[in-house]
């Protein structure tokens, strides 16, 4: 078992530091509005990670390898949610819009109600939304459950495991864009940061709505 937790531990490790959608989002989120923001964000992709974790200790994500119709559909909606956030980005940057983000006396985004729930739920739906995650958690996991043991126990640990390495880096990016945030603030910095992070997402949309299996 020992051996199994050392190898998953390091693969998931170097998996958390692959840049992809939910880097993209968060980063954004710290960004535009604070470090508590951009946790939320961060604890919203952790659930996803969880559910599709729990998806595979289930069978659920099965689907998503057997059925075609089950993937296209998740991806054509992951696609349309990644191109969605990035041409909002976009507006907002043409815009010069403060995404409803005040500051405070610190420097720290003072968030309106309702707002860290929205942070959460933009990191969830983009975790959720694309079935590279589900596929990916029933081709990665398995391969590490070790031999005569219960295998929907121990993806279940090991989903647990994986967010919570997740949420250790995620964190750390968390609060590196918070620190810079002095920097983030000029207006043309953070309207050219905008404008990079809504390329960004509606590339990657455009490209999961044009890749096949």
């Amino acid at each position: 078992m020992m051996e199994s937790l050392v190898a998953f531990v390091g693969a998931a490790i170097l998996i958390a530091l692959v840049p992809g959608p939910s880097t993209v989002v968060i980063m954004r989120t710290s960004m535009v509005r604070g470090r508590r923001a951009g946790l939320a964000a961060v604890l919203g992709n952790e659930a996803g990670v969880l559910l599709w974790g729990l998806a595979a200790a289930l069978g659920l994500s099965a689907l998503l390898v057997a059925s075609r119709i089950a993937y296209d559909g998740l991806r054509i909606a992951g696609a349309a949610v990644l191109v969605y956030f990035g041409v909002k980005a976009l507006w907002q940057a043409r815009r010069g819009a403060e995404a409803g983000a005040a500051v405070d006396a610190g420097g720290a985004g003072v968030e309106a109600a309702g707002g860290l729930g929205r942070s959460f739920r933009l990191g969830l739906v983009t975790n959720v939304a694309n079935p590279k995650a589900g596929v990916f958690a029933v081709s990665f996991l398995p391969q590490f459950v070790p031999e005569g043991w219960s295998v929907p126990v121990v993806l279940v640990l090991f989903s647990v495991l994986w967010a919570l390495i997740d949420l250790v880096w995620y964190t750390v990016v968390v609060w590196s864009v918070d620190a810079a945030r002095r920097v983030f603030e000029r207006p043309g910095v953070r309207r050219r940061l905008e404008q990079l992070s809504g390329v960004v997402l509606v590339g990657l949309g455009v490209r999961l709505a044009a890749e096949s299996r």
